[in-house]
């Protein structure tokens, strides 16, 4: 049991309060990288931007746009094992500090090669901001608010997103190359933010004890269960957390890579799978490439951008609902409904640029609207909820680390070649994602295990790779007492033949495995 005496909290935010707090400060990390995929999607259809790199053709203004992921894809392998070492907190604040230099690099910028290095500096902080804050907000998240927090997460990148095509929009009035120096100036601004806020941000606890840092650890569980040290629910986390590190190290195994895809390869697997098709089901043709898709379709000069822009915040908007929904329906039913949405508007996309009508110019902005809004209700925010929820404590920061390095990757191939598709072969761009996107409606349907509600320390029953733990038991005679009597006589659950078509379509693979402790196990 819990022999961690700890005085009061003498934090003033306590409990919701400071998981809140932290979520919205641990949240301008992927504020961050929303801006930067938007902000060159406007800038670069300038005139002012056109005229400084001497009218760059397809090849320059992809590398441009896409050479951030290099940096990043490097940070992101190298995160996992910095994250381990100096922490999550820290890893925040030296990726807010790369990313800001990167950036003031690309505001002041001399020329092309110039503003390539600051691309890349820039990107080797994203990397590090894109693979820590999903680590670090599932570890200080309770399990049935980690989903809703974690979506929160990606709407403040999307909001970042929006930020940036409007700032483009407005700085495009100015009538010099300040229209694009200042868009890339801010970026400066909210890193230097970010910064600060890590200062004062509490570390992850699971890192803590996981470094036996018992104290500090217990101290922050206390603090995010509203700061009572004989809080039963704290000690039981604690608990729970610190049997969990005891048992991985009683395995006298590794934490090498090597020794991670040997164990937990299908986990790595399917977190890889889910960054690499939430890219390759086309977001970043829209992200990086908004006004350039709408002069394709006829809208032409800062009409385009205006378009993104309106495009931008129905983006924005579509991230609200999985807030809700995401730790009610669970992860399956929103990829699984948004890839077929996702799917069909691409299709229709390419479909009405390929008969170019009158009416093409609209009706892309449609299809595309409705892309973005399943794509931020759906695969924008679950790929990066569902890796840190699946990889266990000692190979999280690793096998996070992997699956953020394999959207980076696919970021790049996606950016660095689209320009040149959409010349080559125009329309057939749209279609070809929409294919990716059937593509992942298969994978999830029949691969991806459901892990809402489920404890981080209890996801390995969810994979069915070890029987139940004997601390499991201990955890439900602490939390036993605390329950309450409707949770006690709920009804029970329904097994996969008494439930209807749809359900047992969309949760076919419903954590099969996973039972939640009730009262009979103790």
């Amino acid at each position: 049991m819990v022999d961690v005496a700890l005085p009061p909290s003498r934090r003033k935010l306590v409990g919701q309060p400071l998981l809140y707090a932290i979520s919205v400060f641990a949240s301008l990390g992927v504020f961050l990288f929303g801006y930067d995929q938007g902000v060159m999607s406007g800038i670069i259809t300038g005139p002012y931007f056109k005229q400084f790199f001497n009218t760059p053709g397809p090849i320059e203004i992809g590398t441009m746009v896409a050479v951030l992921e290099l940096g990043a894809l490097a940070t992101s392998i190298a995160a996992g094992r910095v994250g381990d070492i100096i922490g999550r907190k820290g890893t925040l604040f030296t990726g807010a500090i790369v990313f800001t230099i990167g950036g003031a690099i690309q505001t002041f910028t001399t020329g092309f090669y110039v503003m390539i290095v600051g691309r890349v500096i820039s990107g080797c902080g994203v990397g590090l901001l894109s693979t820590i804050v999903p680590i670090y907000q599932s570890e200080i998240s309770p399990p049935d608010h980690r989903g809703a927090l974690a979506c929160m997460e990606f709407t403040c990148n999307v909001f970042g997103y929006a930020t940036s095509v409007w700032a483009d929009y407005f700085c495009s009035f100015i009538e010099s190359d300040l229209s694009w120096r200042i868009p890339l100036f801010l970026q400066c601004v909210i890193g230097s933010i970010l910064a600060a806020g890590s200062l004062v941000m509490p570390e992850s606890p699971r890192w803590l004890i996981d470094t036996d840092q018992d104290v500090a650890g217990m101290g922050v569980i206390v603090d995010l269960h509203g700061g009572d040290p004989n809080n039963i629910l704290a000690q039981a986390e604690f608990q729970e957390i610190k049997d969990k590190v005891i048992y991985e190290r009683e395995l006298g195994e590794g934490r090498s890579y090597a020794v991670m895809w040997k164990k937990y390869k299908r986990r790595v697997l399917l977190a890889m799978s889910s960054q690499a098709f939430a890219q390759l089901n086309g977001i970043n043709v829209i992200s990086y490439y908004a006004p350039s898709v709408f002069e394709e379709a006829g809208w032409l000069g800062r009409d385009a951008v205006l378009m993104t822009g309106i495009n931008a915040i129905i983006y924005t908007l579509s991230t609200l609902p999985p807030w809700y929904l995401v730790d009610r329906w669970g992860r399956r039913v929103i990829l699984l409904s948004g890839a077929v949405i996702m799917g069909i508007s691409l299709g229709f996309t390419g479909w009405w640029m390929y008969i170019d009508v009158p009416a093409t110019p609209n009706a892309v902005v449609i299809c595309v609207v409705i892309y973005n809004a399943a794509f931020g209700y759906s695969w924008g925010p679950i790929p990066w909820l569902y890796p840190p929820e699946i990889m266990p404590l000692t190979f999280r920061s690793k096998g996070v680390s992997i699956s953020t390095a394999t959207n980076w990757a696919f970021n790049f191939i996606v950016g660095e070649t689209t320009p040149y598709l959409q010349e080559v072969i125009t329309w057939r761009l749209y279609p070809m994602h929409g294919f990716y996107c059937a593509c992942s409606f298969i994978l999830v349907y029949f691969l991806y295990p459901e892990t809402k509600g489920v404890p981080l320390e209890e996801m390995d029953a969810v994979f069915g790779e070890e029987e139940r733990l004997d601390y499991e038991s201990e955890r439900a005679s602490l939390m036993s007492n605390t329950r309450s009597p409707s949770v006690r006589s709920g009804p029970r659950r329904k097994t996969a033949t008494e439930r209807g078509w749809v359900s047992r379509l969309l949760y076919r693979d419903d954590r099969s495995t996973y039972q939640p402790i009730g009262e009979g196990d103790e």
